[in-house]
């Protein structure tokens, strides 16, 4: 992989080139962004450059090393991912027991998200970590000397998946790391890392991608017309795996928009209706039965319609892009009962769920809670 397959970050790119041309690549990195906005693709590209400049550009060598990159088959370039036990690995789950999925992964789509690599794994309803096994794992294959004589790249994607013990143990490496080894973490969630670590490494931040180069790359690549690729960047909101699920038409959107649509009209009748409180009860508790990864990816789902309910009251048509799948459900008509007196609490309260859901809450209690919460919000006045 290449930095010229990488979608935008023109100005990263150029920083991380500068750093290896000049000599002074730092041992410990943090990559912080969105994976759809080239997270992973951006590592790899800067693994080649690391591990094939010792050869001349262009040389039989060169080439040979970027063709073991590309197919994530170079023996110095190493990976870290968050894994758990499935109908193949029963116990101990450690990255490398995962290799083959990974790099089939990684090969498909270099900008999937954790969910897409979970559902992969066929672990969707489970909870991935980065476990202390693995840091033990990882001081092994540190120690041992580079096979082509250059670099040591470890990427450790996910990295706030770590688990405490892990993160102690990688601690060490980061402030003694061996020999021209470089630590690439990469994380969506930079405040979920170590302090200490976070501390030691240098940090490079992604932002999203620009509706422009999004459009520009489903037109070129993917045989799209120009106004359907320009809607379709615009709905991914920067990001390029979005864009795909977008376009294939194959993410859980439908779904994610039955359960919201289900949701929202079952608050608005709750109020004082024991029947309607009934049903937010067995709707809560449906929820409640999905997977963590799942329920996660709902409330950002719901986070994103009330943002766009919110657009339309205030006539930000320009910045729409939801389209409902349900032709019973209108965002005109739902757009009244989102504004500027109760977004930010609805907002609030789908991330204060989102956060107990990742720490391992009671996931009835939580989205009973929230939809009660909900049946509240959604009747507040608008201030006028």
């Amino acid at each position: 992989m290449d930095f010229s397959e990488i979608i935008g970050q023109k100005h990263l790119k150029a920083h991380l080139l500068k750093t290896i041309e000049n000599g002074r690549v730092p041992h410990a990195q943090l990559f912080v962004g969105g994976s759809g906005s080239g997270l992973l693709p951006l590592a790899i590209a800067y693994a080649c450059q690391l591990l094939c400049h010792q050869y001349t550009k262009d040389s039989p060598e060169y080439d040979l090393c970027a063709r073991k990159v590309a197919k994530l088959s170079h023996p110095d370039l190493h990976f870290v991912y968050p894994v758990n036990t499935n109908d193949d690995v029963k116990k101990n789950p450690v990255s490398s027991l995962f290799s083959e999925e990974w790099r089939k992964f990684v090969l498909e789509n270099p900008y999937g998200s954790l969910f897409d690599w979970f559902q992969h794994l066929g672990i969707e309803n489970k909870q991935g970590n980065i476990s202390v096994k693995e840091a033990e794992e990882i001081s092994k294959r540190l120690s041992l000397k580079a096979y082509e004589g250059g670099h040591k790249i470890m990427i450790i994607w996910m990295a706030d998946k770590m688990n405490t013990e892990c993160a102690n143990k990688i601690l060490k490496i980061v402030e003694e790391p061996p020999d021209k080894t470089v630590l690439l973490l990469l994380t969506e969630n930079e405040e979920q890392i170590l302090t200490t670590i976070r501390s030691r490494c240098q940090k490079l931040h992604l932002p999203r991608l620009a509706e422009e180069e999004i459009a520009s790359v489903l037109f070129e690549k993917h045989a799209m017309s120009r106004n359907i690729a320009k809607k379709i960047s615009r709905q991914a909101h920067g990001d390029y795996n979005k864009a795909l699920q977008l376009m294939h038409q194959d993410g859980d959107d439908i779904i994610f928009e039955k359960w919201f649509v289900s949701w929202v009209r079952t608050a608005f009748k709750a109020k004082g209706n024991k029947k309607a409180i009934n049903d937010l009860l067995e709707w809560s508790d449906h929820i409640a039965g999905q997977g963590r990864e799942t329920q996660k990816k709902f409330l950002s789902f719901c986070i994103e319609v009330f943002r766009q309910g919110l657009l339309k009251n205030y006539k930000a048509d320009a910045l729409l892009f939801f389209d409902a799948n349900d032709p019973t459900f209108s965002i005109e008509k739902f757009a009244p009962f989102v504004h500027q007196n109760n977004i930010f609490e609805i907002i609030d309260a789908l991330d204060d769920a989102s956060y107990h859901i990742e720490r391992n809450g009671n996931a009835k209690i939580i989205f009973t809670d929230l939809s009660i919460q909900l049946t509240r919000l959604i009747h507040k006045p608008e201030l006028v």
